[in-house]
């Protein structure tokens, strides 16, 4: 269903995203996980986790291996800089068998919502 949903609004009628059959033709082991996921997922991640504490600033990201439908894809960052407000982020997306799927970086503006300034 999630496969679909990106299809559609992406416009992204491509058969390898949904015909196994004719994945095979393209030397692919079964349907593929579209790029624009690989991208969406860890942005939803900085999201959550600045949620309420920051604003996402820049994101950006690359694919690195490919996503079947049923993989486990988890998604991770870590804390490289702070400057000033700006906390910056080193991102990935690895999938069941450790492989990274994609690595990214963003950079959190952090708003300061207390009376002591924190």
């Amino acid at each position: 269903l999630q496969l679909f949903r990106f299809s559609a609004a992406t416009w992204n009628s491509h058969l390898i995203h949904y015909d196994r059959d004719y994945a095979h033709t393209e030397g692919y082991p079964d349907v593929l996980v579209q790029s624009h996921p690989h991208g969406c997922f860890p942005v939803e991640v900085v999201r959550r986790w600045a949620a309420g504490r920051g604003e996402l600033r820049r994101f950006s990201w690359q694919k690195r291996h490919l996503a079947r439908p049923g993989d486990l894809l988890t998604c991770s960052g870590h804390i490289v800089d702070t400057e000033d407000d700006l906390v910056s982020l080193e991102l990935e997306e690895r999938n069941q068998e450790d492989q990274v799927c994609a690595t990214g970086s963003a950079v959190v503006a952090l708003t300061h919502n207390g009376k002591d300034g924190s």
